[in-house]
């Protein structure tokens, strides 16, 4: 999954507009993309309107990501830019490392459970009301290689069981280093841990996030995989917030060396 039309274009000192967002989207679908993160639609009147465009714009076999945080409001305005989009994939996400709860949200444990409960609930609630749109959902909770196991596992599989997965229609759950805090060993075994535990883990697509603070994304990556990762989000050239994202055009070209083939054409 591309998430160059949304984190990437965090990394820019002037954001693309939806013009310039068009020209790469189209790009992004010549290299072979067939997930792409669009945007943002509740953060600005710019990225509401790009996908609004892509909802007349975008073929059939492509999902368009969108990013929502876990309040009401963002996820109301997040709908309403989706509506007619042909297939999508709500993407929404919530803090869960100790850290965070402690000092952003000032809440215990069960309190975000529930946040997350909420917002899962209030998506299918939304989408159900949209049928025309083939739904995909997604939920990240933001932070995970600093978030203990047992506390990420627990806010992954409330959320899971409101969405009521199976293997023909499975939801995303996607485990982002946030940050990356720690080697990419010790990342690709937290991502083996929750591969073990997850109790719908045929109705669940594994997906993962890295970033690059350690220099040691597409490590991390590669690592994850192999840990029983199923699916990357990541940037061109690794362009992304902060230190960066995944830089997905060494990840494939690393898996092309090993006689895999990412589905992706660089030529």
């Amino acid at each position: 999954c591309s998430t160059d039309l949304r984190d990437g274009n965090q990394a820019l000192a002037i954001p693309m507009d939806p013009q310039r967002k068009t020209r790469m989207f189209h790009m992004l679908l010549r290299l072979g993309f067939r997930e792409i993160e669009a945007g943002f639609p509740a953060a600005s009147q710019d990225e509401f309107a790009f996908i609004r465009q892509l909802t007349r714009s975008a073929p059939a076999d492509v999902a368009i990501q969108v990013l929502t945080s876990a309040r009401e409001e963002h996820i109301h305005r997040t709908f309403a830019a989706l509506e007619g989009m042909p297939q999508a994939i709500v993407h929404f996400y919530l803090s869960t490392s100790p850290l965070q709860r402690r000092v952003v949200f000032g809440v215990d444990e069960a309190t975000l459970i529930q946040r997350a409960v909420s917002a899962a609930t209030l998506i299918r609630t939304l989408a159900e009301q949209q049928p025309d749109t083939r739904w995909h959902f997604q939920f990240s909770p933001e932070s995970f290689s600093a978030t203990e196991l047992e506390f990420a596992l627990a806010i992954c599989e409330a959320v899971v069981a409101v969405w009521e997965p199976t293997p023909h229609h499975p939801v995303l759950l996607n485990l982002p280093a946030t940050v990356e805090v720690a080697s990419p060993n010790h990342y690709a075994d937290q991502i083996e841990w929750m591969d073990r535990h997850l109790s719908r883990r045929n109705a669940v697509v594994l997906s993962i996030h890295p970033h690059n603070d350690r220099g040691c994304g597409v490590a991390a990556a590669e690592l994850a995989l192999l840990a029983g990762a199923q699916r990357v989000e990541g940037a061109l050239f690794g362009n992304g917030e902060r230190t960066g994202n995944l830089d997905v055009i060494t990840l494939a070209m690393n898996l092309y060396s090993q006689g895999i083939d990412p589905g992706l054409d660089f030529s």
